[in-house]
């Protein structure tokens, strides 16, 4: 095995595998996608072929028995993260995880402990912090763009079939409780990031459809350490006509303003309005995937810690479970 060289395996070749993340691995210097694993072993195997893939594995086990892998790309729903990542850092393999981390406090917990005893690493798949209109946004509260932040808004309201494929996040057992568990993390993270440490978190989750048995609607308020208020609202069966996906940061000097899917920023300070336009990567996260190998190469810290993704997971489980 190359020691300058990531050789990477994937659990769970699923759709995220497909464009967001997996051809990425073979794209990034000093990385290489090694093999893939998927239960279905004709699946894994299409997924292999495809990609141009080494090797394929319907069992994560035997994966992880690859003396030749030295880290692993966990992309299962999120009931089997804690499981998976717990068995790779075991198995003496980095991990990149993806989002949400874990399903609840305790498991957040239980992955920080291990990560802690182990001398393997742990990146968590936040991987909107390295795209283009992100960092715009970082670089423009670093150079005090808008003044001192003062609070923001998040409004992610939209219909109940807009992402129909992933029934699956409908089962509260697998995904932790519907569409906002797999929407919202990446959010949060992002409040995080531009924002800080914060102090309390408080939320509202209830079933305003009774579409299914998952919470469709989620009001959630954050008191960050340095002052900051956030207060962001979150609905999946929204009539079509009401559908938004705007967040805006208040400053003393004006505001920024951006949708998580579409890639244009406005910036509004001192009277005078600045718009920006950004284009990702094919594969999404192609500029996470690369920072991450260069941490597990021990050429930058960790771009996205356990317990950046333990805090997410707090957040979420103060706005759902009270």
């Amino acid at each position: 095995m190359n020691n300058t060289t990531i050789n990477w395996g994937i659990i769970g070749c699923g759709d995220v595998a497909e464009v967001k993340s997996g051809p990425a691995f073979q794209k990034c210097k000093d990385s290489s996608l090694v093999a893939v694993m998927r239960r279905n072993g004709s699946l894994a195997k299409d997924f292999a072929d495809r990609h141009q893939v080494p090797l394929w594995y319907d069992n994560a086990d035997k994966l992880l028995k690859n003396p030749d892998i030295n880290a692993v790309y966990i992309a299962t729903p999120p009931s089997t993260h804690l499981d998976y990542a717990l068995k790779a850092l075991k198995s003496g393999k980095d991990v990149y995880l993806e989002k949400p981390m874990v399903l609840s406090d305790g498991e957040a917990l239980q992955l920080k402990k291990a990560v802690n005893k182990s001398s393997q690493k742990l990146v968590v798949a936040h991987y909107r912090r390295f795209l283009p209109m992100y960092l715009k946004v970082r670089d423009l509260i670093d150079v005090n763009a808008i003044g001192t932040i003062k609070f923001v808004d998040l409004r992610f309201l939209q219909p109940f079939d807009f992402n129909s494929k992933a029934s699956w996040r409908l089962d509260e057992e697998v995904s932790g409780g519907g569409y906002f568990h797999d929407i919202a993390p990446h959010q949060i993270d992002l409040m995080y990031h531009f924002c800080g440490d914060f102090k309390n978190a408080k939320g509202i989750s209830v079933n305003q459809s009774n579409i299914n048995q998952v919470d469709d609607t989620v009001n959630g308020i954050i008191d960050f350490q340095n002052g900051i208020q956030f207060r962001g609202m979150w609905s999946f069966a929204i009539p079509n006509c009401l559908q938004e996906d705007r967040c805006v940061i208040y400053g003393e000097h004006g505001t920024m303003e951006f949708s998580f899917y579409e890639n244009l920023l406005l910036l509004n300070s001192r009277g005078h309005s600045r718009s920006f336009e950004f284009k990702n990567p094919i594969n999404i996260q192609e500029p996470m995937i690369q920072e991450t190998v260069n941490y597990f190469l021990g050429k930058r810290s960790n771009p996205c810690p356990v317990e950046d993704g333990e805090l997410v997971t707090n957040i979420m489980e103060a706005f759902t479970k009270a």
